[in-house]
């Protein structure tokens, strides 16, 4: 079997051991519907419980504001559904992810009044920019934490105090940040938060929504009385506990993890600059750890991409959400890169599991590609 290496941990990521064996019991034996109200559904219905907790801690919320989703995008989706519902006003960047994206696309059609904020070239949203928009009486912001393409984290807390005084709720897609920096949702002063298993070394499948208490917002899937009454449907209690082990596992140890992730980084840099290859760097210093866009001038992303899964390497050209799209994509077009840089882009997103050997066949590979 070919050994790979794998660098495309912004797409999804390995599920870790501990986040496995906590599944298991749940799946086989303890496999009852915890909304149920004999006793061999008490195992399960304490299990919820318990997760609902150790998510609400990982995030400095509580467990009452925990919502259990199948993903980030159906997350996504609760937000932007809810707010053409109570027909408010939406907010939000040019690089956001599709999951945000195309629900405000519908949101025109329906009437919704939806507004998209410029970035800077290293994809930042300016304060300014939101100060010349959000200013009627109330509506919804929404930028997201962290960018899945070149890894750009938004200054959050800053575009929170500017909306909240203009009386707009806030919500930020979390997907790419949540287990790979510190995040509470207090101290960020969001009103609204999403997250993915998959992401944080969780399974697939499994996500939720933190909505602050007070926060009166419509459910998206009717049927059943699970979550509050606002997402129907039969608890994944299995999926669950492995995202909130998996969470709770990174969370434990988000530091150090940086710190490795960083420092793999700079091996990674380092090295491709001493082998004379040209290249651009993507994005903003402070960015995801691991996430890394770069640029080959008059080169073909989807050509280097291609070459080096035939060495065992997985890297991507962009979002793994619309890998299907091979144009241009949008988050490039908005930061103003180049055409002939953009289309030469790759992202390589280094995780936990990587080592210093995994950075260092990546770049003698892209060596042998490019020189």
């Amino acid at each position: 079997m070919k050994e790979y290496v794998y660098a495309d941990n912004a797409a999804t990521t390995r599920l870790s051991n501990k986040a496995f064996e906590s599944m298991l019991p749940y799946l086989q034996n303890e496999y009852g519907n915890a909304s149920q109200l004999y006793s061999f559904a008490r195992s399960p219905k304490k299990a919820l419980k318990e997760a609902r907790q150790v998510i609400a801690t990982c995030i400095g919320a509580q467990p009452s504001e925990i919502y259990f989703t199948s993903c980030g995008t159906e997350s996504d989706n609760w937000v932007i559904n809810g707010a053409v519902q109570q027909h408010l006003p939406i907010v939000t960047s040019s690089i956001e992810h599709h999951a945000i994206l195309r629900p405000c696309e519908s949101a025109k059609l329906s009437g919704c009044s939806v507004s998209l904020l410029p970035v800077t070239k290293e994809g930042i949203v300016l304060l300014s920019s939101v100060k010349e928009v959000v200013h009627s009486s109330c509506g919804l912001l929404s930028v997201m934490y962290a960018n899945n393409e070149i890894g750009t984290i938004q200054p959050i807390k800053e575009l929170a105090t500017i909306a909240h005084e203009n009386g707009w709720l806030v919500h930020t897609d979390a997907v790419q940040a949540m287990g790979h920096t510190r995040i509470n949702v207090r101290e960020l002063g969001v009103d609204m938060l999403s997250a993915s298993a998959h992401k944080f070394n969780g399974p697939k499948g499994i996500g939720f929504l933190y909505i602050k208490e007070g926060i009166n917002w419509p459910a998206l899937i009717k049927g059943g009385a699970q979550e509050n009454g606002l997402r129907a449907g039969t608890e994944n209690v299995a999926s669950i506990m492995g995202m909130a082990t998996a969470l709770e596992e990174n969370v434990t140890s988000v530091s150090e993890n940086e710190v490795y992730l960083s420092h793999l980084e700079e091996i990674l840099i380092s090295k491709l600059i001493d082998s004379g290859v040209l290249f651009y760097r993507n994005g903003a210093g402070n960015h995801i750890r691991g996430n890394i866009s770069l640029s080959f001038p008059d080169q073909s992303g989807e050509a280097i991409m291609h070459r080096l899964d035939l060495k065992g390497i997985c890297v991507s050209t962009g979002s793994a959400c619309d890998s299907q799209n091979t144009q241009v994509s949008h988050v490039l077009k908005a930061i103003g890169l180049d055409e002939t840089l953009a289309k030469g882009t790759i992202r390589i997103s280094l995780g936990k599991y990587n080592t210093e050997q995994d950075v260092i066949r990546i770049v003698q590979e892209l060596t042998r590609i490019l020189k």
